[in-house]
């Protein structure tokens, strides 16, 4: 009797992760089905243009200040870290380097992405949310506008052209950070410390950063909007949406990071 009780607790244990697995996977079908749609319309021949500015604004230029306080202070604090090892060594001249390429391959993509799949997509989230539940995406379909075309394709266009861009001021505030405490704390001159940063770099490195930013650019627009548009219950509902939104954000994000990283390294190594 134990037997078969433990069976029957081991079965549903199993199959509660099936369950899981296939709801992550109709998550990823439905996130992947409004993507296609998404470049179908960017590719087709556009009858007027969408109405851009607005969220080039929101996106963009609202996002430099929280953009340049995370990278700075992330530069900081990795010049910071790294004299601990380096000072021991007599290296400190590599400070400068290990920031910039630190910041250009990795930190200042996936900070910025981050940071702005939190104040950006939760807000897409929440508008488009609000939408559904008062079903104002039900006038759009009503009145034969298709709300992939009127409502998604400028969010994403907006933030795969903002997000790079973004990413590269985030990378120079990095390397300003480092900059600070390479220069006025470690007492290394401001010509060797330039000079360090930018012998290293190659256009591989700063390619590989905007590359990421795009795809994280991706990622942030269509989940923010298929939560929006599959978000249900009210105000309630919205604060779920939302949340999900981010956190399914941040996941994608550093899973696509790590699978960008590996194409990376095999391709150019």
């Amino acid at each position: 009797m134990k037997a078969s009780s433990g069976a029957l607790s081991l079965q549903d244990w199993f199959g509660r992760i099936g369950v899981r697995f296939v709801d992550f996977a109709a998550y990823i079908g439905g996130i992947s089905l409004l993507l296609g749609q998404t470049i179908g319309w960017l590719v087709a021949v556009p009858q007027r243009r969408p109405p851009l500015r607005v969220h080039f604004w929101r996106i963009g230029l609202s996002s430099l200040p929280i953009v340049f306080l995370t990278a700075f202070f992330t530069g900081m604090v990795l010049a910071l870290q790294s004299a601990y090892q380096m000072q021991k060594i007599g290296a400190e001249i590599y400070i400068a380097s290990l920031v910039a390429l630190s910041m250009t391959r990795e930190l200042g993509p996936v900070l910025t992405a981050l940071v702005i799949a939190g104040r950006v997509g939760a807000s897409i989230t929440a508008e488009l949310g609000t939408m559904k539940v008062t079903e104002q995406i039900d006038a759009l379909q009503a009145l034969a506008t298709d709300p992939v075309k009127y409502l998604v394709v400028p969010r994403f266009i907006a933030l795969v052209t903002m997000l790079p861009l973004l990413t590269s001021y985030a990378d120079f505030s990095g390397i300003i950070g480092g900059y600070v405490i390479g220069v006025y704390k470690l007492g290394l001159g401001s010509t060797l410390y330039w000079r360090m940063t930018f012998d290293p770099l190659v256009l591989k490195d700063v390619a590989t950063g905007l590359i990421k930013a795009v795809a994280f650019a991706a990622i942030i627009a269509i989940v923010a909007c298929y939560e929006g548009f599959r978000t249900e219950g009210g105000a309630e509902g919205v604060g779920r949406a939302t949340t999900l939104s981010v956190v399914m954000s941040f996941i994608l994000i550093v899973a696509a990071d790590c699978l960008l990283t590996a194409m990376f390294y095999f391709l150019f190594r």
